[in-house]
């Protein structure tokens, strides 16, 4: 089935190098010559553009863009398909189902809003995920073991992303969870419909085949202890994760039949929940309460019911539903409510207007006061209050409006404003606050050889689990190679390695065993380039946005359900990109920081002195070269540079 492409209209440039009313004149003369020699000439800088800034997985979305659109060429024998996913999945191992879930923070970043849209990032990361899911591509075990062991503690995105990292280093993996099967919050929190769990499946399999051992139904701290996993381990990393749900801090929360949006999806997840209540209302605000509203609006209500099904039974586990009553299934009124104004809300905002579609009713500037009880103790209402908040120094600051309570009825109220972690048998690491401390390596604080990553040091997206997880794992490399905790670099992210690539190509690289002075004539470094990824993320004031026109994005086509449509539709809803709007969809990628292969610095130099390096020693991030001889300083190749990576240097 093809996957439709919205139509935009076309709309006017927004890019204006000058504004109405400009009048004032720049002197150039003392920033470009110096009486009739140059003073700078071009270098060639590498920065990292803003989506990798922005991406807490660290990817090196630039690279896989690049790839797709065909700058960099792959490997003879490897289909460029591949050859990008593999870019991606060294930082994330979970493109096809961070493509479908991740609220893409990248996009928020990057430098192409300024022009029309932003890049369609994460399609194109679910378009590569879903290949190598179809292909059966396989991770590359490592040549040797280290022969050390770790263990890492919970099988959710943080675990698993620092169990895959390890065992690419050659070390020896045991992962243990408490619960039946891998994946966290990614299998027990996000429903099927935006993940399916055959791609998740898939994912964890892929990691798992590099050779890793996992002990399941096996909870560190009541099963094993504490100190038989050091004794046995080499290094340990906790993922435990935030998977206990936090209750209403309101008078009447602990009616039974008002839940927690964790054990909520968890019961309707593991298929036990296939019907909930008449009238359902959501606390929250953020994606996780649009899950539980979209469950709870598929899910609807049987008119008749047993005391003994009611859907707080199932979801506190003590019974399961019926399937067959679930036949009987009619719809659900669904309210969610946030103390933030809709436009406000955190939930990602084709999440919050896909529930309005589908008949949820959202609620916006709402508090929760109490839980209306009846006789029998069950809720019947939630009463809440209109509000005013904000974020004031970092803090949430609610202010009630008095005389504006209001009852919403409920059947089945569902708490979704927080989670938190559960330190039964590890309470030794609780730092009073329900959370671990660490360094900036994800070291324990004062546990050497003890790593951490995901909720448990911060509660957030999935997306910063992975980035933890990874970034432990290289922490623990160095531990159990006796080496010392290096800092982090500013910018910690995944970026192009021009020195790999070329390597790749089949170039060599001295050694220099004397002073040399420049670098023009010596193989023993990259002539005239420098790499501050690690360092500088480039703004979109540093490129030539004139030379990019407007262009709509690709989007991929999103199923849209009415209030009917949606009662007992489980079906996925987002549709990949197909290849070709894939790579139309990478070539809209303005390449910040990294030569894009536009030839505009060639074609206007005037003293022929910027030139296109021979085609043999050509590779991505050296297609064009300087000619100090010819150079004058004029600046235009740094002017009509679209990415920035042109900058002025050498005569300071």
């Amino acid at each position: 089935m093809s996957a439709p492409i919205e139509t935009v209209a076309v709309k006017p440039l927004t890019f204006r190098r000058y504004k109405d009313g400009d009048s004032k004149v720049k002197s150039f003369q003392k920033d470009i010559f110096d009486a009739g020699h140059s003073h700078k000439c071009p270098t060639y800088i590498q920065s990292t553009p803003p989506c990798q800034g922005s991406c807490p997985a660290g990817e090196d979305i630039r690279s896989y863009l690049n790839i797709v659109r065909g700058i960099e060429k792959p490997p003879a024998g490897v289909v460029w398909q591949e050859y990008a996913f593999r870019r991606l999945t060294e930082a994330n191992p979970f493109p096809s189902v961070m493509g479908r879930v991740c609220p893409a923070p990248c996009e928020s970043g990057c430098n192409r809003n300024q022009v029309d849209d932003f890049v369609g990032i994460n399609s194109v990361e679910h378009f590569l995920g879903d290949y190598a899911i179809a292909k059966g591509l396989a991770y590359t075990k490592p040549a040797t073991a280290s022969g050390k062991t770790v263990a890492v503690i919970g099988g959710g995105p943080a675990g698993l992303s620092a169990a895959y990292q390890l065992a690419l280093k050659g070390h020896a993996v045991t992962l243990f969870d408490e619960r039946a099967e891998l994946g966290g919050m990614m299998r027990y929190g996000i429903p099927g419909f935006r993940t399916p769990r055959y791609v998740l499946d898939a994912e964890i399999q892929r990691i798992l085949d590099l050779g890793i051992t996992t002990r399941m139904n096996c909870r560190i701290g009541t099963d094993i202890t504490m100190a038989k996993i050091r004794e046995e381990f080499d290094a340990v990393f906790l993922g435990l994760g935030a998977q206990s749900g936090r209750a209403l801090p309101v008078e009447g929360a602990d009616a039974p039949n008002c839940v927690t949006a964790t054990s909520f999806l968890k019961a309707f997840n593991d298929g036990r929940l296939r019907h909930v209540g008449k009238r359902v209302v959501v606390i929250g605000g953020g994606d996780t309460s649009i899950d539980v509203a979209t469950v709870a609006r598929r899910l609807g209500h049987i008119n008749k019911i047993n005391e003994s099904d009611r859907p707080e039974h199932a979801i506190a586990g003590h019974v399961a539903h019926d399937v067959a009553e679930a036949s009987v299934r009619q719809g659900a009124e669904v309210t969610l409510t946030t103390i933030f104004a809709i436009d406000k809300m955190q939930a990602t905002k084709h999440e919050v207007e896909h529930a309005l579609s589908e008949g949820i009713t959202i609620l916006g500037g709402m508090a929760p006061v109490c839980v209306v009880r009846g006789p029998d103790g069950r809720a019947t209402a939630l009463r809440v209050v209109r509000c005013e908040a904000k974020i004031v120094g970092g803090r949430l600051d609610i202010k009630n409006i008095e005389g504006t309570e209001q009852d919403i009825p409920a059947d089945l109220i569902v708490s979704a404003i927080g989670q938190a972690v559960d330190f039964t048998g590890l309470e030794e690491f609780n730092n009073g606050k329900g959370a671990i401390n660490s360094d900036k390596n994800y070291q324990v604080q004062g546990q050497e050889g003890i790593f951490v990553g995901g909720d448990v040091v911060r509660p957030h997206l999935l997306t910063t689990a992975i980035g933890h997880g990874a970034i432990a794992a290289d922490g623990i490399d160095r531990f159990l190679q006796n080496e010392a905790q290096e800092k982090r670099p500013k910018i910690d992210v995944h970026a192009f390695d021009l020195k790999r690539k070329m390597l790749e190509k089949g170039y060599t690289f001295s050694e220099v065993h004397e002073p040399i002075r420049g670098t023009d004539k010596s193989t023993a470094a990259i002539h005239n380039f420098d790499n501050r990824s690690d360092r500088y993320v480039i703004s979109h004031k540093e490129l030539f946005l004139g030379h990019f026109p407007f262009v709509s994005r690709n989007r991929r086509g999103i199923t849209s359900l009415t209030a009917e449509q949606a009662l007992d539709n489980f079906e996925e809803r987002l549709q990949p990109l197909l290849e070709a709007q894939s790579v139309a969809e990478a070539k809209r990628c303005m390449s910040c920081g990294q030569c894009f292969e536009c030839d505009n610095c060639v074609v206007y130099c005037p003293q022929i002195a910027v030139f296109k390096v021979p085609k043999a020693k050509a590779t991505t991030g050296r297609y064009v070269d300087t000619n100090y001889n010819k150079c004058i300083g004029c600046h235009i190749c740094a002017d009509v540079c679209p990415t920035g990576y042109i900058q002025m240097g050498l005569g300071d």
